[in-house]
């Protein structure tokens, strides 16, 4: 892997120009985007308030697509709210996850099959970049690790590490096994790696506290379980090898402390949400049927430490979840969108269905204290948690160009 920071050229000899000039415009405010985004309008909502993101979107007003990260501002506008776009970060590729580290900067990776990850601070206009090499790539979510991980680390190797430890989810390219790259916060550097006993590994989470025998800082990995090709990048192949599965890997050395799988193989896990007060994961799930048995599957699933148990009572939503949160509110529960279902869908904590709320192409959720911002297309969406409804503050012009991608962070 090699690593460079925003202007410097070396060490980037396996990396095209075009892609380099790509990077090379920095940190910038996306012309016409902000402007309009606030003179949206605004319908009424039930409470004002504000919020900053951090978000990743497509941006095709200029009669391409180009790729950027950034930060959302939500504003309070009259009855309701309006929405901006605050600085920006050209990027190469699609973007996918954010992370935020404690001292505020933010971490992006790219969409797997990914090339890159990037450290950036707003602020400075400041970005850190890390390529990845040839025979593996980024999944497209990074974490930080728990105290425990970086104390062990610095135990069992002479070169100490100063500050947080990153964990990555990567595939071994050659053979589709899944791994977590554990990478120096200041340096994007890989110091170790461990294997996530299994393939296609997507979203991770560090536990915060103990989870019965898992201790704090337990690593817990959602693979996907789709074997590809190196060449073939994004295309499945060997749908009917799918080994999708849950594992709990030890902060200190990564072993495996538990593996959950589901009693179908054919739905992949992707996403994850941590519910602290009540200790339960919830899990958003993407259907690979072949047939209408896809449009049926299940969304969701939820995990308390012991078991792995789907959703129950759930409608049709094209068997894909985009992403999950945690729902606001005393009595707890998820949500999950379903951008092929153009709607947010509510589970109970139990993993009852409960509704769905519409909202077109959504994807990108963030909780926010007692209420749920979403992301649909070019609009921005409030859940409230006394009814449920969303409302959003409608982009024009220029704007409708833009297209949020699956996840934001709150900062």
């Amino acid at each position: 892997m090699q690593t460079v920071t925003s202007g410097d050229t070396q060490g980037m000899q396996r990396r095209t120009l075009l892609r380099w000039l790509a990077l090379s415009g920095g940190t910038a405010g996306l012309p016409g985007l902000a402007g309009h985004a606030m003179a949206g309008e605004s319908r009424t909502i039930s409470s004002a308030g504000s919020a900053t993101l951090a978000a990743v979107w497509q941006d095709k007003s200029a009669g391409g697509v180009q790729d950027w990260a950034g930060l959302l501002h939500i504003d309070p506008h009259g009855h309701g709210f309006s929405w901006r776009i605050g600085a920006s970060l050209k990027l190469p590729t699609r973007g996918h996850g954010v992370q935020r580290l404690p001292d505020g900067q933010l971490l992006f990776a790219a969409r797997r099959p990914g090339d890159w990850l990037v450290r950036w601070q707003p602020s400075k206009a400041e970005a850190h970049w890390a390529w990845m090499e040839e025979d593996r790539c980024f999944n497209g979510h990074v974490v930080v690790g728990h105290s425990s991980t970086v104390r062990a680390h610095t135990k069992a190797h002479s070169k100490a590490v100063a500050g947080d430890i990153l964990l990555t989810t990567e595939t071994d390219l050659e053979n589709s096994q899944g791994c977590i790259g554990l990478r120096s916060a200041q340096s994007l550097e890989k110091l170790a790696e461990w294997s996530t006993h299994g393939m296609d590994p997507h979203e991770l989470l560090v536990l915060p506290c103990a989870l019965g025998d898992y201790p704090a800082g337990t690593v817990v990995v959602a693979n996907g379980g789709i074997p590809t090709q190196s060449e073939t990048g994004r295309s499945k192949k060997w749908i009917d090898r799918m080994e999708p599965s849950l594992v709990a890997l030890h902060p200190e050395d990564g072993r495996l402390l538990g593996q959950w799988r589901l009693p179908d193989p054919r739905l992949s896990i992707r996403h994850l949400a941590w519910d602290a007060k009540r200790q339960l994961l919830g899990i958003a799930l993407q259907a690979e049927h072949d047939d209408e048995q896809r449009t049926r599957a299940p969304i969701f699933a939820i995990w308390d430490g012991t078991a792995l148990n789907l959703a129950q009572g759930q409608p049709s939503l094209a068997g894909y979840g985009g992403s999950v949160e945690c729902s606001p509110g005393a009595d707890g529960g998820f949500v999950v969108s379903c951008p092929k279902s153009d709607c947010t869908a509510w589970f109970s904590s139990e993993g009852r269905f409960l509704s769905t709320v519409a909202q077109t192409d959504v994807c990108p959720l963030a909780l926010d204290g007692s209420l749920l911002w979403s992301g649909g297309g070019h609009e921005v969406g409030r859940h409230v948690p006394k009814d449920k409804l969303w409302h959003a503050a409608d982009a024009s012009g220029a704007v409708q160009a833009l297209q949020f991608d699956n996840h934001w962070r709150l900062c």
